[in-house]
């Protein structure tokens, strides 16, 4: 058994089903990310991890112990949370050894850990100081110091960055990102933003719906999206997704006939899709570019970000999107060729929404 086993997790409220049959295990020191929008379920997930909820069905396990119904107390976790949830009439020091407190531990082992965590995190020098005088970043470092100072089985963070600015959350990610590297405590970590899942994770639950699309390794995540939900919210810009039709053993999208692999073809057969049926023929806007020859397309946006260029055409089969490198120089109203490699595209059952093929 891993070091986190949720088996056949379900959550109700009456008729409102939250959770509709998680399974999920990692390993020790592997850092899990739970992923997914608003309302998908992954915080009620992690809740139930933490033992703040309890599952309608289904089992939580961490190592060989049956958490389901554990007290908080009883599972040998700690919690980041969104809000940093400090004291504020304790000093930086008070704070990341509260918990320890709580449980009797010694006093001299508690300014140990203090110690420890306070130089771990570089905030030695704010450990006289009080939570309404630090910065944001200050106070989430606080934050996971308290979670350090347990040296639990199992951290858990619920968005713990989302509360910062952009520039601080960039520097708080790679904090977290070598905390986790020095300590390898095994870490689930819930996030809406897709950056902090493909740059933290060694694996990632994307979620919708309560329902867990895929499970996986950030590169296959990326590269192998399970459904068309994974391909469109993994990735920024948004995979493009072209409305195709199954045409003889091939496909066409308004007329134009886009180039398939004789895998392709042959996954197309297997799936036993009927002329007519639709196919969505998604390609990532970094498998596009331009071409002396190849689809004919309008540019109707260019938009610079420094490093790369993101590109909006319109084109016989809709609209798409190219993230070019460095500086574009073609300009709005220029007519363009696009080019790829059928390596780089991905086929959905538009019935189904799911992968057609490896």
């Amino acid at each position: 058994m891993g070091a986190l086993s949720i088996r056949n997790v379900r959550k109700s409220f009456g008729d409102v089903h939250i959770l509709k049959g998680i399974d999920l295990e990692i390993e020790q020191g592997d850092f899990l990310i739970l992923v997914g929008p608003s309302g998908c379920g992954k915080s009620t997930l992690l809740n139930m991890i933490a033992g703040l909820d309890t599952p309608t069905d289904g089992t939580i396990h961490i190592g060989d112990r049956d958490v389901t119904h554990a007290l908080p107390k009883d599972r040998d976790i700690a919690m980041v949370f969104q809000s940093y949830a400090l004291y504020p009439n304790m000093n930086v020091a008070q704070n990341i050894a509260f918990g320890l407190e709580m449980r009797k531990v010694p006093q001299a082992e508690r300014n140990a850990a203090v110690a420890r965590v306070a130089r771990m995190l570089q905030i030695e020098h704010l450990l006289d100081r009080k939570p309404g005088a630090l910065s944001g970043g200050q106070r989430q470092r606080v934050a996971m110091g308290r979670a350090l100072a347990r040296d639990p089985a199992l951290f858990l963070f619920d968005e713990p960055l989302s509360n910062l600015d952009a520039k601080l959350r960039v520097e708080m990610r790679a904090e977290i990102k070598r905390l986790h590297q020095a300590t390898r405590t095994t870490t689930v970590y819930v996030t809406h933003d897709q950056v902090e899942a493909m740059t933290l994770g060694d694996h990632i639950a994307v979620m919708k719906d309560g329902i867990l699309q895929q499970f996986g390794s950030p590169h296959d995540i990326y590269t192998r999206p399970a459904t068309q939900f994974v391909a469109e919210f993994i990735g920024s810009p948004a995979m493009n997704l072209v409305s195709a039709k199954v045409t003889g053993g091939g496909l066409a999208a308004h007329g134009v006939e886009l180039p398939l692999s004789q895998a392709q073809r042959q996954a197309l057969a297997a799936a036993g899709l009927a002329n007519g049926a639709e196919v969505n023929y998604g390609l990532r806007p970094e498998a596009l570019s331009l071409a002396d020859a190849g689809l004919s397309a309008h540019i109707t946006m260019v938009e610079p970000t420094g490093p790369e260029t993101y590109v909006t055409l319109d084109s016989a089969v809709g609209h798409l999107v190219v993230r070019a490198p460095g500086k574009f120089h073609p300009m709005v109203g220029d007519t363009v060729k696009l080019a790829w490699s059928t390596e780089d595209v991905h086929l959905f059952d538009a019935k189904t929404q799911k992968r057609i093929g490896d």
